[in-house]
Parts: C-alpha cells; structure tokens; sequence
C-alpha cells in the first residue's frame, strides 16, 4: 500500500522504538522519512537501515535553535514537510512529597514545550508553503488519568492531549489536522527504566512490575510499537482529513473513552 506516497515526514525520538516503527511504516506507505533525534550518531544508523527514502536530523526538542535546524534540514531534504509525529519524550516517577524541581522541568520541557514549540515550528512552515499538513502528538492512556507515582508524566501528557485539541481547532482554518495517538503500555527498551522505578517506590522485585502491568491488559499482553503504526499511517493519510482535534486509544483496551 502507498496511502502516504509523495508525503515527507518528520518524526521526532525516532531513532528508536514507537518513533523508528512509525518511520518504517511510512516509508513503506511511500513517505520520505527525517528520523529526528537527540542521539545522531543511532538516528544515521536508523535512516541507513530503512534506506534512501530517510535521513536522520539532529534535533533536542528543548531548544528551539535545534528544532528550527531540524525543521529547515528537513524541508531542505525533501523541499517540504507534510507531516509532524511528536514523539520524543521521556517517563520519570516518584511519589508526590519526593518530585525533584529539576526533573519536573526537564519532564515538562521534552514532553510539553518540545510538543509545542515542534509544532509551531512546522505549522508555520505548513501555513507558508500552503496545502495544509498532518500533525501527530502522542500523548498517553497516563494523560487520561492520575497514578500515585506517576504525577509528573501524567501531568506532561494531559497536556499534550489538551495541546492537541486547541491547537486542532486553530490550524484546521489553514488545512491542517492535528490529532493524538494515546498507547496504553507499550513494550520496549525504556520499559527497563520505567521497571526499575517501580520496583524502587513499591519495593518490588526488578520485572514484577511489568509483569502485572501485561496482565491487566484486557488483551492479553503488553503493546509493540508495530501495534501503532496503524493509527499513525491512517491519521497521516487523506482517509482522516475530516477528523480534528482527537485523542484515539491504541491500547489493548485499558482505557474507554
């Protein structure tokens, strides 16, 4: 299928997991692909593995010279950016008495402000070039709802969610969509990370965690980043132009709404 040929995307945190599956995905719907990425060096290896229709973009979302380098690289590759996926983010949790200042910043910083100024930054190129654009943030089933541990990130993705829909509303009078994707719990390599934080604060054993957490998946299991890629092709596509401003659960069934 090729729902996305002639498209150019560009996707941030894609040197690695839900960000690279998106990146695949497209290139195989016939997109040409920037793999945006703080980590350089992995987003060349990234873009070498899937091949000439991508190319890897340095990029820190925390600062906007980098975002307005990224974007201009991109545009200057394909000659135009079609599509935005706002994926580069980071988990960080603790109960309520023990958030450190600095790492609530840092949080909101990457996952708040870099979905934000990121999306400026391409609308404005969208809005310029004309024919208008899809924007994909990725918030989270954790935006949807408080957990004990995890105020910060919670926090970070109920505001993408509410980014989203104000900035839906407001793009959409020049031809652009933007929409979310929220995942439940999504396996991968970060999630050693987010097990070794809970096993911290609940004094669990290293995998305990993760292993309750994929048995309360109504599904059965943990999601893959393969388990997205199909909301974000059908966002990305003409087949969605109708839809603004909506945050769609793409997890296993954890969240109804």
């Amino acid at each position: 299928m090729t729902r996305l040929a002639g498209k150019a995307a560009l996707i941030t945190g894609a040197a690695r997991g839900i960000g690279l599956a998106f990146a695949e995905a497209y290139v195989r719907e016939g997109a040409r692909v920037a793999i945006a990425d703080i980590d350089a060096e992995r987003a060349r290896h990234a873009a070498d593995e899937i091949g000439p229709d991508a190319i890897a973009v340095d990029m820190d979302v925390t600062r906007q010279d980098s975002i307005d380098k990224a974007v201009a690289a991109a545009v200057d590759a394909f000659g135009r950016i079609d599509i935005l996926i706002n994926n580069a983010a980071i988990f960080t949790a603790a109960p309520i008495v023990e958030i450190d200042r600095a790492d609530c910043q840092r949080v909101f910083d990457i996952n708040v402000s870099g979905t934000l100024f990121t999306m400026q930054a391409v609308a404005r190129h969208m809005i310029a070039r004309g024919g208008g654009g899809k924007i994909i943030n990725m918030a989270s089933q954790a935006g949807r709802r408080g957990e004990p541990l995890v105020a910060v990130y919670c926090a970070t993705k109920a505001a993408v969610i509410s980014l989203t829909q104000s900035a839906g509303l407001n793009l959409i009078q020049h031809g652009i969509n933007v929409n979310a994707i929220a995942p439940g719990v999504v396996d991968g390599e970060h999630w050693d990370g987010v097990d070794a934080l809970f096993a911290k604060y609940e004094n669990k054993p290293v995998g305990q965690k993760k292993r309750e957490v994929s048995e309360s998946v109504p599904y059965g299991r943990m999601g893959t980043a393969d388990d997205l890629t199909g909301m974000a092709v059908f966002l990305a596509s003409e087949e969605a132009n109708y839809i603004v401003s909506q945050c769609f659960n793409v997890d296993g069934g954890q969240w109804m709404s």
